[in-house]
């Protein structure tokens, strides 16, 4: 599958003075290693490939001497082949397993540029967070994987142009001619079902898969709460479960602020703050925090108490929420699709690399996200359906007249009164 991020890895294999080890962050089953393998193939000579969850052995070499030369002379032997600077590639999967080869970067860095050296692993941000790792601070460079946003989405279907068409739309607020809008509304909402793990999606769009796209989603979800059983600390896993379990009973209400009361009753943050910590930590869930003015920089405005949070994932809602393509569809499940919009909406925000923030105004006007763009703060709304009335957007434009505005929904592209509309399937463009 085409990905965006290997266009970044591209750009780092280039760099000359100043590369540095490569730290890769990613939820679990988000493609962190075929990604990397094919990185390997298809840019370098060769590949040495060391994953610490499947070759436990591999591990012990690094208990003693992890300066970068002798690592490579160790990696040389034990996988019997040649690593030559800028022509090999040295993965390391699962890293957060060995806090040693985890410390090495420092090395490579300092002492061997030269060479590539790429690390990754699930949960790492979770292993990072613990005491006993000791992380190679201003020793390397760090990118974050996710989910296939909707444009990947349309990549894998094989829908190139209608991706490249709704850019251009997007960019010169052209309306799309009706017939692509409708497609591309259609596939929106398949993909707010299947999600953008590559199994799911594979499984979606090959004949005679195994695995039907529901049941490889459901696996998804079900390796998720293992995760939080195998790798969470003693005692914390109970409550890590609960705050996942109640986001549906979250994302349902009007007013989405995180209540712990729906945890289940006498909850508070001093019990589960760490447990959505580490569900933060581990990419599972986004959270979006509360911005209680609208001005540069949204970050000295925070109300860090009040945050939002949603599935990582649109495929993970659907798979916790039971939720097909025919039922979002169905008018009885309007509400609904105002959570999916939401949620999608946030997952695709964070893809291109904002802060997730909403804004708030005494309980009385709620705008959905605040974006830092172009030192400009634009707040955007975003609508299931084409009804598009919004008091809060309204309310916000008054107060702080922001440079412009955006509004997502089912409507076309057009710019009106400071407005740009963007339909449901563009949020990949902004």
């Amino acid at each position: 599958m085409r990905r965006k991020i290997m266009e970044k890895l591209i750009r780092w294999k280039k760099a000359t003075g100043d590369r540095l080890p490569l730290l890769l962050y990613g939820a679990r089953q988000v493609g962190k290693t075929y990604t990397m393998q094919e990185f390997g193939t298809e840019q370098f000579k060769n590949t040495v490939y060391v994953n610490f969850e499947t070759d436990e052995a591999i591990g012990t070499f690094f208990e003693s001497v992890i300066k970068a030369d002798t690592i490579v002379a160790m990696l040389e032997r034990y996988y019997h082949t040649s690593i030559i600077p800028e022509e090999t590639l040295i993965i390391f999967d699962e890293v957060q397993l060995c806090e040693r080869a985890l410390t090495s970067l420092k090395y490579f860095a300092e002492e061997a540029p030269e060479y590539h050296v790429i690390a990754a692993g699930s949960l790492l941000g979770v292993a990072l967070n613990r005491q006993k790792l000791s992380f190679p601070v201003g020793k390397v460079q760090m990118f974050t994987m996710y989910p296939l946003d909707f444009e990947e989405y349309l990549w894998a279907k094989g829908k190139e142009l209608l991706a490249d068409t709704i850019r251009v739309h997007f960019e010169k607020d052209l309306v799309l001619p009706e017939q692509l809008h409708l497609e591309a509304m259609q596939e929106y909402y398949n993909y707010c079902i299947v999600g953008g793990m590559p199994a799911a999606i594979m499984a979606d769009i090959s004949r005679g898969a195994t695995l039907s796209q529901a049941e490889v989603r459901q696996m998804l979800l079900n390796s998720y709460v293992a995760d939080m059983a195998k790798y969470a600390r003693d005692g914390e896993a109970v409550k890590i479960f609960e705050a996942y379990d109640s986001l549906p009973t979250q994302l349902a209400r009007d007013h989405k602020k995180f209540q712990y009361k729906l945890i289940k009753s006498g909850a508070r943050a001093s019990q589960y703050g760490a447990s959505i910590d580490w569900l933060v930590r581990a990419g599972i869930v986004h959270k979006c925090t509360k911005c209680t003015q609208g001005f540069l920089p949204p970050s000295a405005y925070l109300d860090l108490p009040s945050f939002k949070l949603y599935y990582s994932d649109p495929g993970l809602l659907s798979a916790r929420t039971g939720m097909t393509v025919q039922g979002l569809r169905q008018p009885e499940s309007e509400h609904f699709r105002g959570i999916y919009a939401e949620n999608y909406a946030a997952c695709a925000l964070t893809a291109n690399g904002y802060e997730l923030l909403y804004w708030e105004s005494d309980g009385t006007a709620e705008v959905d996200f605040l974006i830092l763009k172009d030192d400009h703060v634009i707040p955007i709304e975003c609508k299931s359906g084409s009804h598009v009335r919004a008091k809060s957007l309204m309310i916000y434009k008054e107060k702080y007249q922001p440079f412009y505005s955006i509004r997502i929904s089912t409507r076309n592209f057009g710019m009106l009164e400071g407005i740009k509309s963007v339909p449901l399937y563009a949020v990949f463009c902004i």
